[in-house]
């Protein structure tokens, strides 16, 4: 067995099971759970996370992806999807929450 079939320690915890409504998961984990599990969906790979925050039960992840790639690079179409995750780190759903150019700038 290789060293990639072994499962990421940083993942899944060895310790005791987390209290209710506590992820099995941490931060760090739930991050890379949902780049793997939704660049296997889209078949695009993700640029960033831009937020994370922990629900009632498990992740809610913000993840940035180059849709449409153009020259010069800032007119790039990217997309933010919002990926749910259930306290194990693995996908419930996603759903893309907006689209933007490269060079946008929010205005706040």
């Amino acid at each position: 067995m290789s060293t990639s079939d072994l499962p990421d320690p940083a993942l899944h915890s060895t310790s005791a099971p987390p209290a209710a409504g506590t992820p099995a998961v941490g931060a760090v984990g739930a991050m890379r759970n949902a780049r793997a599990q939704l660049a296997e969906l889209l078949g695009r790979t993700p640029e960033s996370v831009s937020a994370i925050s922990r629900d009632g039960t498990g992740w809610q992840v913000d993840v940035e992806v180059v849709e449409l790639e153009r020259i010069p690079d800032s007119t790039s179409v990217l997309a933010v999807y919002r990926v749910k995750l259930d306290a194990d780190g693995l996908l419930l759903g996603y759903a893309r929450s907006r689209r933007y150019t490269r060079g946008q700038v929010d205005r706040q």
